[in-house]
């Protein structure tokens, strides 16, 4: 059965959040200031219920394998939301299933009035980077906003 990408709902939290502690484990980048210890995670259904945000869950044969979301983050610049929480477990890699949750994400951010979408991100997770400089993005010097993740140290930004 083929993976179906849709909007996250209150059951999935329990999934999300094992999701992005299992892939932060496996890359060893489950370390303080990163998603890995954001009380968010634990129950993002919740988080994303702000109308400027939305979050897309990948399912595949009733179980969640990846997603991906954006949010207004505090103090981006005006028109700017952020690309935030994107994981996807080592079955669903190379399938082209992170790029197309991105295109979700990218729609959306366009459909919500975004002009700009920044993530942040660090040297562990080198494959998505690679992805999102593919993708668009660009390198900046420093982090725009305040997500709170002072463990990353790699910021992008892509004009949609």
């Amino acid at each position: 059965m083929q993976p179906t990408i849709r909007p996250i709902k209150q059951s999935d939290d329990v999934a999300l959040s094992k999701l992005i502690k299992s892939v932060l484990t496996e890359f060893k980048a489950n370390k303080p200031g990163t998603a890995f210890f954001d009380e968010g995670t634990n129950h993002l259904s919740t988080v994303f219920e702000n109308d400027k945000s939305v979050y897309w869950v990948i399912e595949e044969n009733g179980d969640v394998i990846g997603g991906g979301g954006i949010f207004p983050t505090a103090n981006l610049p005006e028109g700017t939301c952020e690309l935030v929480k994107l994981y996807l477990y080592p079955e669903a890699r190379g399938r082209g299933l992170g790029k197309a949750v991105m295109d979700k994400c990218f729609a959306s951010a366009i459909a919500l009035g975004y002009e700009n979408i920044y993530l942040e991100s660090m040297p562990e997770l080198n494959q998505a980077v690679s992805m999102y400089e593919r993708l668009g993005f660009e390198k900046l010097c420093s982090s725009l906003g305040n997500s709170g993740h002072f463990g990353c140290d790699i910021w992008m930004v892509k004009k949609l």
